[in-house]
């Protein structure tokens, strides 16, 4: 098991929520921290869970008057009616519950507030480069993605994983949810979505290729957030000197996932598919990290309506960063043209370019190029840098 970086919520001994996509290593992580006498149930089991919704008071009867420890329930949106049920017990019997959940979307129509103040909600992830240590491998790691699963010695087959997890989450899940009652449209979606990986969303345009109407497109892409599996970014416009587009840039949560949805063919470009990649494994470091260390970063894109764009704006009170993304080994005056661009119009900020070369190079305008294996290296520090200063 590899030391991961979420330590807070143990630390002060609070009920909290604990979201996280399958897979991402929640209830492992759980069953290896917390001492033997915490109480588990688990709502994946169907036995768990038809008893605790038909007859909440078993949840109760589960557990010994005066407990003191910790009480996980694991996939808590399976059963949200027994939030209310939670909500009661840490308030009059001062309990300490741990909610996990790989879907926010029904807990924020049903419950969540109901433990406003009573819970903090916490955040898992992929593994990230640091937590893997020696035995992250770059091209692995943009082949295969970081779920946990991909570096235990029991998986011999990486991209078999991989295309059970798609079928067995993103697809079985959904239907047996009844978020989507069409399969086949929503396989269709998924395979579109992987088009519009690392690139700014156009709804209507995916609805169009795909011919399902641009509203259920929509809802599409709003469940995959909802179930953890992708994230939107928005445009970075405080203070704004330029005009700017308003659409949002996609991602799915996992550059191995995204790599397993993602058609290839002799029609594919593989470098194009090879630099949405790496810019994932970049975004899904700053997201994991931003949240384990509670940095308190925005993290957005920028890019006006001339097609200039840089790849990630980090702002908050931990600093002020401008980090583009390239795959080539050489850097051209044009791989610099957006940043400048930016650094201009925000000269507060540090300019970063990550790119596939073996040297640190230095530019004007307060830029520096760092190789990508650099890079995941020395990410925590060069976002906790703001702070040590």
């Amino acid at each position: 098991m590899y030391q991961r970086f979420l330590e807070n919520p143990l630390k002060k001994e609070q009920s909290f929520f604990l979201f996280g996509p399958r897979g991402s290593g929640k209830s492992y992580w759980l069953m290896h921290q917390l001492p033997k006498e915490s109480i588990f149930f688990n709502l994946l089991d169907p036995e768990t869970r038809i008893e605790f919704i038909s007859h909440p008071s078993k949840l109760v009867q589960s557990i010994a008057p005066g407990f003191k420890g910790w009480i996980v329930i694991d996939e808590i949106q399976k059963a949200p009616s027994l939030l209310d049920l939670v909500h009661k017990l840490i308030e009059e019997k001062n309990y300490k519950f741990i909610l996990t959940s790989s879907s926010a979307r029904t807990l924020r129509k049903l419950g969540v507030n109901l433990l406003a103040g009573r819970a903090h909600t916490y955040h898992m992830y992929p593994l990230t480069s640091q937590e893997l240590g020696k035995d992250f491998d770059l091209r692995t790691a943009l082949s295969f993605g970081m779920l946990p699963k991909i570096y235990d010695s029991k998986i011999t087959n990486a991209k078999k994983y991989l295309s059970s997890y798609t079928k067995t989450y993103l697809y079985e899940e959904v239907m047996q949810e009844g978020l989507s009652r069409n399969l086949e449209a929503f396989s269709r979606f998924l395979e579109a979505a992987s088009f519009s990986q690392a690139s700014v969303l156009n709804i209507s345009s995916v609805a169009r290729d795909i011919g399902i109407n641009a509203r259920t497109v929509s809802n599409y892409f709003d469940l995959l957030e909802d179930m953890l599996i992708a994230y939107r970014l928005n445009v970075f416009n405080k203070k704004a000197k330029r005009k700017l587009i308003s659409h949002s840039k996609f991602y799915f949560f996992d550059v191995g996932v995204y790599q397993t949805i993602r058609p290839k063919g002799i029609l594919d470009s593989g470098p194009e598919i090879e630099g949405h990649a790496i810019e994932t494994l970049v975004l899904q470091e700053l997201i994991a990290l931003n949240s384990y260390y509670e940095l308190d970063y925005q993290i957005q894109y920028w890019r006006t309506i001339n097609d200039q764009e840089v790849d990630f704006i980090l702002y908050g009170p931990s600093g002020f960063w401008a980090i583009e993304v390239k795959r080539s080994s050489n850097i051209g005056s044009n791989d610099l043209k957006s940043l400048k661009l930016f650094l201009s119009d925000y000269p507060e900020a540090k300019g970063i370019l990550v790119y596939g070369g073996k040297k640190k190079l230095y530019f004007e305008n307060n830029i520096e190029a760092i190789p990508l294996e650099d890079f995941f290296a020395e990410i925590k520090s060069i976002l906790e840098s703001k702070l040590k200063t």
